[in-house]
């Protein structure tokens, strides 16, 4: 498994102590430009208590293994702050859960716009799980100046691996839940009552099945139904129960993948969690992404979409087509393209993309997706032979693969495996590929 090293460089460790949070940042992207240490936010969180919990499960996801559990390395959460709210977000080690909280109670100084990493160590853990009370938190994010200027080298330094498999799982997680649809929601009590019931093992697969304004869990599918697999995966919700106004499920609504992302709604803000089809199998090998990467096209669209894109807190997708002059399709294809060099995250209560920086160089996007790199190569060494009636056949080592181009269909194994539902295989990539180079001829 290939892995670039993130290396994180931070003025000082992050500190709760006296009511006052600290945060610090490592790098990052702002709208006065890249900052070291870039500072974003300084105020008040109205909800102490929500607040801290929120950003303690976001942290543990970050920590934790959720197939094959074992000690690792940790990456520290993301914080993007677009002048309306605080979004962070994490994934876990394993690669198959996503978590996000978004914070809207602030009262106080925004002082940028962007997106940073922010650290989370031991003893901030600790003290975060000591919130509680009614009484407002005060948060900064970021180190103020005078913090900066007499911390005397005082430099918290960590590098830990990011496996492709990792990064390529934060830009699937988008693209598969821009199509999802709200399918259940319940109010406080309810949705309490809901998650306490959900067994914990941590292999567990049931469904979430409506019932009046409640929902139960079945032991198998049924109308309606959103798929919980791996049950033991939303234990992180736990905590914040206390705390819950509301529990909203989000999933296909044509019941494709057994993908969902459970929502709960808090005092001031929101906690999602996203959990990939099975506890083994993470985000980065669905391929939801590859059809709009492997356009001619995509890479230029999204220079143009990426450069009209300023943290705001919803990507309006008409805007972004009147002001780059694009159809909507391609402006969509663009945000994909986007989305898998970290650039842009997809909230599912606002049914809208968000703009953010992850921490990697988007110059991967290519390296990140094997299987759309194999496909070009095929497509590029002349091993695809267009036929009639939308068919082409691929010769490959394995021998000649016979393709359907418009439906997707392969005679190769991973489509008989798959069937379609981990995206393209990359004869059907290379197919489409070369049905798109001009001046073509079709046999």
């Amino acid at each position: 498994m290939t892995q670039a090293v993130q290396a994180y460089s931070y003025a000082g460790s992050s500190t709760l102590a006296g009511g006052r949070l600290g945060l610090s940042t490592s790098g990052g992207t702002a709208l006065s430009g890249p900052q070291t240490h870039p500072r974003f936010f300084s105020g008040l969180l109205t909800h102490a208590a929500p607040a801290a919990a929120g950003l303690l499960a976001v942290a543990d996801v970050a920590l934790t293994r959720y197939h094959k559990p074992r000690p690792g390395w940790t990456r520290d959460p993301v914080v993007t702050c677009d002048g309306e709210r605080l979004r962070f977000e994490s994934f876990s080690a394993c690669g198959g859960v996503y978590a996000r909280l978004d914070v809207t109670g602030l009262d106080g100084d925004v002082l940028d716009r962007g997106t940073t990493n922010v650290d989370v160590n031991g003893p901030l853990r600790e003290s975060l799980a000591r919130v509680g009370g009614s009484d407002p938190l005060h948060l900064g994010v970021g180190p103020d100046d005078l913090t900066v200027t007499t911390l005397d080298g005082a430099v918290v330094e960590k590098k830990v691996p990011l496996p492709s498999r990792w990064l390529r799982g934060f830009a699937e997680v988008q693209v598969i839940a821009a199509g999802w649809d709200l399918r259940a929601e319940l109010a406080g009590p309810h949705a309490v009552r809901f998650l306490r019931s959900l067994p914990r093992g941590a292999r567990a697969t049931v469904w979430a099945v409506p019932a009046g304004r409640d929902l139960r869990v079945s032991t198998s599918p049924a109308p309606g139904g959103v798929c919980l697999s791996g049950a033991g995966r939303v234990a992180t919700l736990m905590p914040l129960l206390r705390f819950a106004k509301a529990l909203r499920v989000y999933g296909p609504a044509d019941g494709s993948s057994t993908a969902s992302a459970w929502e709960v709604e808090l005092p001031g803000m929101r906690y999602t969690l996203a959990l990939s089809p099975e506890p083994w199998r993470g985000f980065s090998g669905e391929g939801a992404v590859l059809d709009d990467l492997a356009t001619d096209e995509a890479a230029g669209d999204a220079d143009v979409v990426g450069m009209l894109l300023n943290f705001e807190p919803t990507v309006e997708l008409g805007l972004l087509a009147d002001r780059s002059g694009l159809p909507l399709d391609r402006v969509r294809a663009a945000l994909t393209q986007l989305g898998t060099a970290g650039r842009v995250g997809y909230d599912l209560h606002d049914a809208g993309h968000f703009h953010r920086e992850l921490p990697y160089d988007k110059e991967q996007v290519a390296e990140l997706n094997p299987r759309l790199t194999a496909a070009r190569a095929l497509a590029e060494s002349g091993a695809v032979r267009l036929l009639s009636g939308d068919e082409a056949e691929v010769t490959t080592r394995g021998g000649v693969r016979r393709v359907r181009i418009a439906e997707g269909a392969c005679t190769c194994p991973w489509w008989f495996d798959h069937r379609g539902s981990r995206g393209p295989c990359k004869h059907v990539l290379a197919a489409r590929v070369r049905a798109r180079t001009p001046a073509e001829a079709t046999l």
